[in-house]
């Protein structure tokens, strides 16, 4: 076996019920949960476990919701001894990835992130942006579609470089409609709008970032003990102002996905193991390469069955 890479979802993959069992089950998770509702100043466990759905999926709760519930499996899953040689994560997922690798406190992460989502919600009135998943074309012809567009008027660019084939863009409403037209002309398969609050990963979040900024400012970001696979570069990271100023950018600029687990492969990673509700990471990684190895941790039999399988693949 290789390099092993954690992995942690963003926003999209939360669920109610998660991270339930392991509240009732595992003392240290218990604690997490706990922890996070007495910093929020209300329950936000009983949102997670209870629901429902749309109070749950509202940004400024899922973000601290996904970081507390990838937090505790990897508490879990951390008993068993083994660690990771990189931690990446997919745009919010980033922050479950510097708490993993001790750069920020399981406390400043959840404080941060809630703020984060105060401040993406609150950059652009809500109407005025949203993104889409472009299916089946490169992103060079999709970059010159969407920097067409934008010339004339409608921002929207690049949001998500998520896998061969599947691109998000994000802007304007107009923006995104244009932009998803010019896609299929040069020849993307289709093109899906995203029921979501913002425009996120476009220059429209300029004001959460410089708001994001400010924030981070007030928070103890330390050394990575494990490098960190930036979303803004695809590049480890480990420096504490390294990292912060790519939170900063990451609000505004592209999630480089792909480039990430590229990167991580290119490092000698050839088991990712994805620490949060559902496979969506697993999935894309697949996508990106079929030749790796890869573990998806979303509760306790998952987390118990992956150390066996890694455990035995050692011996």
């Amino acid at each position: 076996m290789g390099k092993i890479a954690f992995i942690f979802p963003g926003q999209g993959s939360q669920t109610v019920g998660m991270g339930m069992e392991l509240a009732e089950n595992h003392e240290p998770s218990k604690t997490l949960f706990k922890k996070a509702d007495e910093l929020l100043g209300y329950n936000l466990s009983s949102i997670m476990f209870e629901g429902p759905q749309e109070v749950l999926t509202k940004t400024v709760n899922t973000q601290p919701a996904l970081l507390t519930a990838s937090t505790a499996l990897l508490a879990l899953f951390r008993e068993s001894g083994i660690e990771a040689d990189y931690v990446a994560g997919h745009s919010l997922g980033e922050y479950s990835a510097l708490v993993a690798a001790g750069a920020i406190t399981f406390d400043d992460g959840v404080r941060i992130v809630r703020k984060r989502g105060e401040f993406m919600e609150e950059a652009v009135p809500d109407g005025l942006g949203t993104m889409a998943a472009v299916l089946g074309l490169d992103r060079v012809p999709l970059r010159e579609a969407t920097a067409a567009v934008t010339d004339s008027g409608y921002p929207v660019q690049l949001a998500n470089i998520n896998c061969p084939g599947q691109i998000v863009i994000s802007g304007t409403v107009e923006g995104v409609k244009r932009a998803g037209e010019k896609a299929k002309e040069a020849g993307a398969k289709r093109v899906i709008m995203l029921e979501v609050s913002g425009p996120f990963h476009s220059s429209l979040m300029e004001p959460a970032a410089n708001r994001l900024s400010e924030v981070l400012d007030g928070a103890e970001i330390k050394t990575a003990s494990i490098p960190v696979i930036a979303n803004a570069d695809a590049l480890p990271m480990e420096d504490a102002n390294q990292i912060k100023q790519n939170l900063v950018k990451q609000l505004y600029s592209p999630v480089l996905w792909e480039d990430s687990v590229k990167k991580m492969i290119e490092l000698g990673v050839d088991t990712f193991i994805e620490f949060g509700p559902g496979k969506v990471l697993g999935g894309l990684v697949k996508k990106i390469d079929r030749n790796v190895a890869i573990y998806s941790v979303s509760n306790e039999e998952t987390c118990r069955e992956t150390i066996r399988a890694l455990k035995e693949e050692k011996e």
